[in-house]
Order: structure tokens, then sequence, then C-alpha cells
């Protein structure tokens, strides 16, 4: 039976757009936007992007005036630093009645450039600070909101490999509507209306994925790997509180789910910036040659003034913070986690 959503949008032909778009295709037509016509053209003429097949029914497209006329599910799958001017550009096409579920993981400054979080006395709070679900708000008319959060490497989603996601949303109609047309033999869909913990365990998981990285970049062990994985775990459940969710989305499959799949797989952007820069390269070198945003750079250096400003014990993202923008040495940094006064394992149920 085709979903009454038929087609569906995805906005942002990037890894994860397009191995979603694969992915409604088996129970929808889609139409994917990219900004670029050659990226366009190339799909729509060889139906292939990013050296995978494109589904026969994923139709490509610059235009965000026909998307919105032609889709009233919506997916933006874009990098956090862009999300908002997109969003912008998208809004005077969108209606209330249209349903949009965002599948990006990082955060977005309000008021604030990003270059702006190094200047000396800067107070950022929760108030400074939006997820994509309120970017949609603040920016549309669009009053049902959803977001994917959940263990989705595009790499592996593209080869065919079996998988699961989570739909966050304060509506019922949205996460069915996601359900509707992502379930499939290979791909299941849960949903919690919990979407401000699913969003905030999408974005912080990104930040412990950095630092398995560089143990896997040093050549280290299972035993370092897991204790980093739970402590970290503990971390994005503390920062999770301070900025208004509870524990339990941290507990399923878009926190932990996700948080195991992203600090293990060399697939993940994240894990291959931090193994990169424990192998000598800089971050700035890594940035300029890595084909896209690795999301866990940018949460670093927001969540890093976000502890500082509520007194956060947080001592895996503050060594994270040192090695990536201070150039502090790795083996210091391993050094003083090994060595920091943890007084009990699980403190935060």
């Amino acid at each position: 039976m085709t979903p009454s959503f038929n087609p569906v949008g995805v906005l942002g032909a990037g890894s994860f757009g397009t191995a979603v778009a694969n992915l409604l295709a088996y129970n929808v037509d889609v139409l994917l936007f990219s900004r670029k016509q050659e990226t366009v053209d190339a799909i729509n003429r060889n139906h292939t992007h990013l050296g995978v097949a494109i589904s026969a029914r994923v139709t490509a497209t610059s235009d965000l005036a026909e998307l919105a006329r032609l889709c009233t599910l919506i997916m933006p799958i874009v990098p956090s630093n862009s999300f908002r001017s997109m969003f912008k550009a998208l809004a005077p096409h969108l209606r209330p009645h249209h349903i949009i579920i965002h599948g990006t993981k990082g955060f977005d400054l309000d008021g604030y450039e990003e270059s702006d979080l190094d200047q000396p006395g800067l107070v950022l709070t929760r108030a400074n600070v939006r997820t994509m679900s309120e970017v949609v708000r603040e920016e549309s008319s669009v009053v049902r909101v959803g977001c994917l959060s959940g263990p989705n490497l595009a790499a592996e989603i593209m080869a065919g490999q079996p998988a699961a996601t989570l739909v966050g949303s304060r509506f019922r109609e949205v996460i069915q509507a996601g359900q509707a047309v992502l379930n499939s033999p290979k791909f299941h869909v849960f949903g919690s209306y919990d979407i401000l913990g699913a969003e905030l365990a999408g974005a912080l998981k990104n930040i412990i994925a950095l630092g398995s990285g560089v143990i896997g970049g040093l050549g280290l062990g299972r035993n370092i790997q897991g204790l980093l994985i739970a402590r970290g775990l503990a971390e994005m459940v503390y920062f999770g509180k301070s900025l208004g969710a509870s524990s339990h989305a941290f507990i399923g499959v878009a926190g932990i789910g996700d948080l195991v799949a992203t600090s293990t797989s060399t697939s993940s952007r994240n894990y291959t910036f931090g193994s990169r820069l424990a192998r000598g390269e800089t971050a700035a070198q890594i940035r300029e040659t890595m084909p896209e945003l690795a999301e866990g750079v940018r949460t670093l250096h927001i969540a890093h003034q976000l502890a500082r400003n509520y007194k956060l014990h947080v001592p895996i993202t503050t060594m994270l913070y040192g090695v990536v923008f201070e150039d502090y040495p790795i083996e210091k940094a391993l050094e003083y986690l090994m060595t920091y006064p943890y007084a009990v394992d699980v403190d935060f149920l």
C-alpha cells in the first residue's frame, strides 16, 4: 500500500540525504533537492550519485518552490551551520499543512557566528542555542515537526545493510508519517514524543565519536574505547539535563545506539576526524580535506562554552576541546582522563 505522502521531499543530496532518498523510494516517489544544477542533471540522467545507484523513483530538482508544492512531507538533511539559511530560503514556500522531519544532528547558534565562540567573556546559554526543530518553527509557519535520530551511517544504508532510526516528535501524526514512508524489511522506525532528547542525543554523541576516533588513531584497544563510550554517555546525559531534556532518550536508539555506531565505525566522519588528528594532522588540514562536515567539531565548540557557563564536570569534552582547538597534547589529555577522580559509575538514572 502506498503511503498518502507521495512524493516525499528530501532537502540535501549529501551522503545521508542520498541514503534517505533511496530508503524512501522503497515506499514512495522522492523529490531530491540539490543546490547544484550539475548534480541534479547527473542524477536525473544517470541515476547514480556519490558512487551508488539511485532508485528510479527518485527525481532530483533545484527548485525549492516545486519541492514545497509537490511534497507535504519534507526531510531536510543539511549541515547544521547552513540549516537556518537554507530554511529561510524554503520558508516562503511552506504552509501550516506541511510536515518537516529533519535529519541534521547539530546545533544552531542564535545571534552568533561560530567565530564568536572564541571571544573572551562570551556567555553562551540555552537561550543562544537552537535545535533544528526550533529553527524550523522560528523560520516558518510549519507546526508539525520531527527529527530522525539513530545509528544511521550513510555508507551502510547505501550498501543495503539493515538499520533502524527513531522519529522524535510531539505529534503522533509526524511519527506515523515517518514510519509509513521509511519502514521496510531492512529499516525499522521507532517513535518517541521526546524530540528534544532525540535531537540532543544525536548532536552530542558526535563529540564522543571524535574522542573514540582519537583512541583508534593511537592504536589503542577496545577496553579504553568501551570506557570512553560509557563515560561519554554520562556526559551526554549531563549536557542533556542542563539543556532541558530527561535522561531517557540517551539510553535508547537515538542515544546509546547512535553513540556506539558512530564511535566504532571508520565510516563515521567524526571518528575519522579524531583518528586523523591522532595520527598527526591538524584540525585545519582535516577540515579542508574532508568532503563533508564532521558535525562533532562544531558541536564540541558549542558544548565547551555551554559547559563552562553551566559549570558542568565534563572532562572528556574539556580535553577534546583542548586537543582540537588549542593544540593540547593528546598524550597529556589521555593521562588526565585516566586519572580523573570519577566518584560514581552511574549517577544519572
